[in-house]
């Protein structure tokens, strides 16, 4: 157990952090899902953007790395495409 007041606040700060980093990858990773199950182009270029906004946020916040997201972001752009 933490034995400064300091220690105990990261301890709390550092779940929170943990719990909203993880909520946020979760959403992201079902509107993915989502968009890759849609046969409808012009519903798939909205979700894209919307997609695409929440990679940058989370490769910004490194919750993702960089080159994860730009990967992501390059093969749901091809996949819309070919709609």
């Amino acid at each position: 157990m933490a034995n400064h007041k300091s220690a105990l606040k990261r301890i709390r700060s550092n779940e929170a952090k943990r719990l909203r980093n993880r909520y946020q990858h979760k959403t992201t990773r079902t509107f993915i899902k989502r968009l890759r199950s849609t046969s409808d182009k012009s519903e798939a270029q909205e979700l894209l953007k919307t997609v695409i906004a929440m990679l940058d946020k989370l490769a910004k916040r490194n919750i993702i790395h960089k080159n994860k997201a730009s990967n992501n972001k390059s093969k749901l752009t091809k996949l819309v495409n070919s709609l």
